[in-house]
């Protein structure tokens, strides 16, 4: 949950940043906003990686059992 608040928090930080580009076109802001997109960029994979670690690791053996069969079925053929 700590990546997701911080997630969060750097959306809210950017508020400013977006109202100054959008309703009074400055530019630096601009920059800023870009950027600060990047590193939510850059969160949300982390967290999207976390996520799917913790998916797998839940899921333990049965996805290998899975493939296993997969296989199996495969060389039967």
């Amino acid at each position: 949950m700590n990546k997701f608040s911080s997630v969060k928090d750097l959306v809210m930080s950017l508020e400013s940043d977006f109202e100054k580009f959008y309703e009074k076109g400055n530019s630096a802001a601009g920059t800023r906003v870009r950027k600060g997109m990047q590193d939510l960029k850059n969160l949300a994979q982390d967290l999207r990686k976390e996520v799917q670690d913790m998916k797998n690791n839940a899921a333990g053996g049965s996805e290998e059992n899975a493939g296993a069969k997969k296989s199996t079925s495969k060389a039967k053929k």
